[in-house]
């Protein structure tokens, strides 16, 4: 259907996979996503998505770098003392000089290598960091776009629904609530004739959301008879100008609620809100 394509499209499912709604929203799109197969599957896609992406920045470190690094620098140097026999004699042997050039310069080196490897560490965690930070600002940017999108998606039902409300084309049928409805149950539905449109404002509805088995049906009364005109939904994110089946006259416009899909007459126990041109 058309309203929840519109729902897919608008970007809050985007906005539920970055976190960014509120409690009421989320609870919304997860109705939505109970209620509608099509919006599940798109959920379910965005979120992989976003896995994906995660998965694809984050860099884990090698571990163990600096015992590794130690133990080949002591492993060569590690000297064993063999037990001499019991009873054997023990000759003492000269012990060649060292020049202390070569003790210091062997000092130097290895001080100089743990130097670099030290270097290398906080190198290699700055570079995690930035990384890091890189991703962040990448899933920001992504929450930023989403966010772009779904206001910009709202801002185009605003000007639609102002454009068809104040053009001389469009006659605004208000439709009242009827004793089978809330008190203060009310909707507008705007007719061209000449280009046989019927769309309804989904903005200025005030109707209680149905539930999954129901649906709303619009209904106008031409000679006396009742000509269907579609079934829509009433949930807490409608917005925008709906569009209906096309007609070139009516007397009325009502709204019944049916089983879901509608139904090929109207049940008069069940009108909620009509009006008359």
């Amino acid at each position: 259907m058309e309203e929840i394509k519109a729902y897919i499209e608008s970007g809050i499912l985007e906005l539920y996979a970055a976190g960014d709604l509120s409690p009421a929203e989320r609870q919304e799109v997860e109705e939505m996503a109970a209620r509608y197969p099509a919006v599940r599957e798109e959920l379910t896609a965005i979120e992989e998505a976003f896995e994906k992406y995660a998965a694809a920045q984050a860099l884990t470190p090698a571990g163990h770098v600096r015992s590794r690094v130690l133990a080949g620098l002591t492993s060569h140097d590690a000297v064993r003392s063999a037990e001499p026999e019991k009873g054997a004699a023990i000759v003492a042997m000269p012990r060649p000089g060292v020049p202390l050039f070569y003790k210091y310069a062997f000092a130097a080196s290895v001080a100089l290598l743990a130097f670099s490897w030290s270097a290398l560490f906080v190198t290699y965690n700055r570079l995690q960091d930035s990384k890091q930070a890189i991703v962040a600002m990448q899933a920001s940017e992504q929450k930023f776009t989403s966010n772009a999108r779904y206001m910009q998606k709202q801002l185009d039902h605003a000007n639609q629904s102002l454009r068809v409300l104040h053009s001389p084309d469009y006659l605004i049928v208000t439709l009242a609530a009827t004793p089978n409805a809330p008190k203060g149950a009310q909707m507008k539905v705007a007719f061209n004739p000449k280009a046989k449109e019927v769309m309804i404002d989904l903005n200025d509805m005030d109707m209680p959301a149905n539930d999954t088995r129901h649906q709303y049906q619009l209904w106008a009364l031409v000679d006396g008879k009742p000509v269907d005109l579609g079934v829509f939904d009433k949930s807490a994110d409608s917005i925008g100008m709906l569009k209906m089946k096309e007609i070139a006259r009516a007397q009325t416009f009502a709204v019944t609620l049916e089983p879901k899909g509608g139904s090929v007459n109207p049940t008069m126990d069940r009108l909620m809100v009509a009006g008359n041109i």
